[in-house]
């Protein structure tokens, strides 16, 4: 039984066919090969931060502890940090419980490092981030505004499984008259997977 076909092959059909069939098997088969190794990202040096870590620090909220998480996510393309302190009363002051969540990730561009900070404060920050040259120690540092406070976060690793931590903030007017708000030091209870 001969068919005819409702449309004439050959010619460009047949060239657009086999260009279609041939991106699908190229497709196919870089899929089956595995993923592409990711490409060289500000991010790769916050690595000495990635798991679970518990820690005690002290400053002008008082003296006390807590727990953070830094968890890569969406692919590797962010870092994203919890945490969560308790001071308890002291010398006339309420119990303070502070919870936050901060959002790391590759500035525009991919030559440096910004990050959103939120907490249960309502703040609201936008960090950019350095790593020093030697890669123990990564500083974020919020633009200087007119009349507000300008913030400085500072993570440096002590050793393999501990960091001390400093938040600094400098007052209206004085955009690098930093001072100590709290500082204090975590120890890794788990390293991320």
């Amino acid at each position: 039984m001969n068919r005819q076909l409702p449309f004439e092959w050959g010619g460009k059909a047949a060239a657009s066919c086999a260009a279609v069939l041939t991106a699908v098997a190229l497709a196919a088969a870089a899929a089956a090969a595995g993923p592409v190794a990711a490409s060289s990202s500000p991010l790769d040096a916050l690595r000495f931060l990635a798991g679970s870590w518990r820690g005690e620090g002290s400053g002008q909220p008082g003296t006390g502890n807590g727990r953070d998480s830094f968890r890569f996510d969406l692919d590797g393309r962010v870092l994203v940090r919890r945490s969560h302190a308790e001071y308890p009363p002291s010398a006339g002051r309420p119990a303070v419980v502070h919870d936050d969540l901060m959002v790391i990730y590759p500035a525009p561009g991919g030559s440096g490092l910004e990050a959103a900070y939120f907490d249960n404060e309502g703040h609201v920050i936008r960090y950019e981030g350095a790593v020093s040259p030697d890669g123990r120690r990564v500083v974020f540092t919020s633009a200087a505004r007119p009349g507000a406070p300008r913030f400085r976060l500072t993570y440096s690793q002590a050793d393999a499984d501990t960091v001390d931590v400093t938040f600094e903030i400098a007052p209206p007017g004085a955009p690098d008259a930093f001072r100590p708000y709290v500082s204090g030091r975590s120890r890794r209870v788990e390293s991320e997977r």
